[in-house]
């Protein structure tokens, strides 16, 4: 197992990275890349966990926005007697924004949750490399790209690891641990505990297009689209029929429009071009709707009108 030296955070000597334990390793520092939606999330709840949080983006802007919806969330959260203010004020002060990767030296683990394309991902990684110690752990939390893909662009690929929240990441208990091909078991040991610190349960994933909650899901909420294409029922009694013959929380078409209709093309997309299987193919109204920029909650029209 690897061992560092010792480091000053938070006024306490500390090692930095990890050292052994009862389960193996333990983390006190996370970098998170990207300061969208999801980002702003991870942060938010792995700063509630205790760690030291080091919020990531290239955009000055995007790191403000995401401090302010912190800081919001954390005040109504105050206000319903959720958490105290100085346990908020507390979390707060454990969040670091920073629009230079070159402070990722001093990180441990690092959570990337950055624009869902393979490109963008696998420079990130490629510059991780170079400015992370050789011990630090990445992990991405792609919702279905491969993992080893993006290892390959570093110089670590065992200490490479899919780390999958669910929107919204404060609420949601499930992260998906993905193992790439040459993921080691140290790497998968360590996201476990620094996931599990976080308040999530965890399941353990090999490799696959999409894993396994979206590989599962996505086709249920494209069949749904399908099955109004075909004038089978209208969406109101398509989501009802799901809700009370399926006891879902939310109806398919209603959780697309949450989901947004754009990310679910994507990510179709991506399982139908990854395994050629027909049974994947994205249905065309989707197609459709997303070029009329019918993308759901977002763009306020979706399957449903949002005010």
């Amino acid at each position: 197992m690897r061992r560092r030296s010792g480091n000053v955070v938070d006024n306490c000597t500390v090692p930095v990275g990890v050292e052994e334990g009862e389960r193996g390793m333990e983390v006190y520092q996370v970098g998170v890349v990207g300061a969208g939606t999801m980002g702003a999330g991870i942060a938010q709840t792995a700063a509630a966990a205790g760690y030291q949080v080091l919020l990531y983006d290239v955009s000055e802007e995007a790191v403000e926005r995401a401090f302010t919806s912190i800081t919001a969330r954390m005040a109504h959260d105050v206000r319903k007697d959720r958490i105290s203010q100085a346990d908020s004020d507390a979390l707060l002060r454990r969040l670091k924004p920073s629009t230079s990767l070159a402070e990722f030296a001093r990180v441990q683990y690092v959570i990337e949750a950055a624009t869902e394309k393979m490109d963008v991902k696998k420079l990130l990684f490629r510059e991780l490399d170079q400015v992370c110690r050789p011990e630090t752990v990445l992990a991405t939390n792609t919702s279905g790209l491969s993992i080893t893909e993006i290892a390959s662009a570093t110089e670590r690929p065992d200490l490479v690891i899919g780390t999958h929240f669910f929107n919204p990441v404060p609420v949601m208990k499930l992260v998906e641990i993905i193992r790439g091909q040459d993921t080691s078991e140290d790497a998968v040991e360590v996201a476990m505990s620094v996931c599990e610190r976080m308040g999530k349960d965890c399941i353990d994933v090999k490799e696959a297009p999409l894993f396994v909650v979206n590989r599962i899901l996505v086709p249920m909420l494209n069949e749904a689209i399908f099955v109004l294409q075909e004038g089978l029922a209208s969406p109101e009694d398509i989501d009802k029929g799901m809700m009370l013959g399926a006891n879902h929380p939310i109806g398919p078409l209603a959780l697309a429009d949450l989901v947004g209709l754009d990310t679910l093309l994507f990510v179709a997309q991506t399982l139908f071009s990854e395994t050629g299987d027909p049974k994947y193919r994205p249905a065309p109204l989707l197609r459709q709707m997303v070029r009329a920029n019918k993308l759901g909650r977002k763009s306020g029209r979706g399957f449903y009108s949002y005010e």
